[in-house]
């Protein structure tokens, strides 16, 4: 691959400028920036779960400062990686302006790489597959079954329902605003976004390519990503920055969730010190002599006792994990670098910590997680009460969806449940199903509903369940 075909700003559809004079002197993903900052998906995602759904903790992350904090990682990687680039002469094709394309690519794509995501966080993912999974097969269409009228690609989709997909969709079609293109991004940054660069029927999480894992875009998208990945001469492959892009979502989200689980009393100074001192006894010299941190972490206590800080246990997991962050992104920086030719041609099949100091460390946070913040019983009621809120809304709006736009006519009640849907996606509907099959067609009616239910935020598909389920 190369950097000048990778870094492709072309778009879905041409611009013109119309600024003052004629011109506009910002680069194009520049111009990305803007259209993302503006828009009301990106808003969205203040009232978004990143780990505590329905949370009202002012404290606690939502999916804009997540990802306000991804682009800052992503781009803060960017401006490393390209700079050891450039002075040590790893690649002659890449210049000083291509550094800072990088880097405000890499800047959108932490904004907007969860901006498919549904409400409710992961769990929101899960409930929507569960739903597909139990309920699509007793679905029927004129007389027969749903599952037997759509393709194969077609389930997969709904049965592997992801965000990373859906951002994908919503960035390029459901934003209609101008036309069905979408917010009209550059193709170098979708490209960016699509960590897995496979359909639905391509998953295989154990193949050992890191790659293979999930779906990255749906059936509906699959002839736009192959315009994308031809242009950006990516074809099969992963776009080198998405190695940049996975890795500042994982440096932010895995700091990020024991920070929260601090805050939410998941998990306390005294536990924490101690998973840290198991870790350092299974952890090699090299990772000890590398960052001790279990003795940093105490340091920072001993920081917050000289300072007089009343929060002495918060002061330290804090600025511990500020320093955890700092770790992972010199060991990412290195992961790149030194798997750059491989990276650069689409062989490298792993994330970019796998063969540094910080492979131990980020299992070890994972696991932490996990253990303390994501099988705990606040978690569990909140999920609990999510899955209510996403089946009943999957439970009325999928079967109203059936003989939408048909000539079969619809009960009373299915046209209410239709009108609500926003404007947007339906004519992003309109425009895609035009002189498709029936089977298409079908399909992209049940990816109508998953369109409005991915763009509701936390409160509003709460408010909507309560307001018609009749909940006072």
């Amino acid at each position: 691959m190369d950097w000048k075909t990778l870094l492709c700003p072309q778009r879905a559809r041409s611009t013109v400028s119309r600024s003052s004079g004629g011109r506009d002197l910002r680069s194009e993903f520049e111009k990305d920036y803007h259209r993302i900052i503006v828009s009301a998906s990106f808003r969205r995602l203040q009232d978004k779960t990143q780990v505590f759904p329905l949370d009202q903790s002012d404290f606690i992350r939502t999916r804009l400062t997540h990802s306000l904090e991804v682009s800052s990682i992503a781009k803060s990687l960017g401006q490393n990686i390209c700079q050891d680039i450039l002075q040590n002469g790893r690649d002659d094709r890449f210049d000083w302006h291509m550094k800072e394309d990088v880097c405000n690519i890499l800047q959108c794509a932490g904004l907007v790489h969860d901006i498919g995501n549904p409400p409710f966080g992961h769990f929101g993912e899960s409930a929507i597959r569960e739903w597909f999974k139990w309920n699509l097969p007793k679905l029927s269409f004129q007389g027969q079954q749903v599952t037997k009228l759509l393709s194969k690609q077609m389930l997969a989709d709904f049965y592997n329902f992801e965000g990373n997909a859906q951002a994908l969709r919503l960035l390029s079609k459901l934003h209609f605003l101008v036309d069905e293109n979408g917010m009209n991004l550059t193709y170098a940054l979708l490209n960016t976004i699509v960590k897995y660069p496979g359909p639905s029927t391509a998953i295989h999480p154990h193949s050992g390519d890191i790659k293979d894992k999930k779906m990255g875009y749906f059936f509906a998208e699959q002839e736009l990503y192959e315009k994308i990945s031809c242009a950006c001469g990516t074809t099969g492959k992963r776009h080198p920055l998405t190695f940049i892009l996975e890795a500042a979502d994982d440096i932010a989200y895995k700091t990020a969730d024991i920070e929260d689980a601090f805050k939410k009393g998941c998990i306390s100074y005294a536990a924490l010190l101690m998973e840290l001192e198991k870790y350092e006894q299974q952890a090699s010299e090299k990772e000890l002599s590398f960052f001790n941190a279990a003795q940093i972490l105490r340091d920072k206590y001993t920081t917050a006792e000289k300072r007089h800080i009343q929060d002495k246990e918060e002061f330290a997991v804090q600025n511990f994990l500020v320093r955890v962050q700092g770790v992972l992104i010199a060991c990412a920086t290195y992961g790149f670098l030194n798997h750059y030719q491989a990276i650069m041609e689409g062989t490298y099949r792993y994330d970019l910590f796998e063969f540094t100091h910080a492979k131990g460390l980020m299992k070890w946070l994972g696991d932490v997680a996990y253990r303390y913040a994501f099988v705990s019983s606040p978690i569990f009621k909140l999920e609990i009460a999510a899955d209510a809120v996403l089946n009943f809304h999957l439970n009325h709006f999928i079967p109203a969806a059936l003989y939408y736009d048909t000539q079969v006519p619809q009960r009373d009640v299915e046209e209410k449940f239709m009108s609500l849907i926003s404007e947007n996606y339906k004519q992003a509907y309109h425009a895609c199903a035009c002189g498709k099959s029936e089977a298409e067609r079908l399909y992209l009616r049940l990816m109508l509903v998953t369109d409005y239910v991915c763009g509701m935020t936390d409160s509003y598909a709460k408010r909507l369940y309560q307001e018609l389920g009749g909940i006072a």
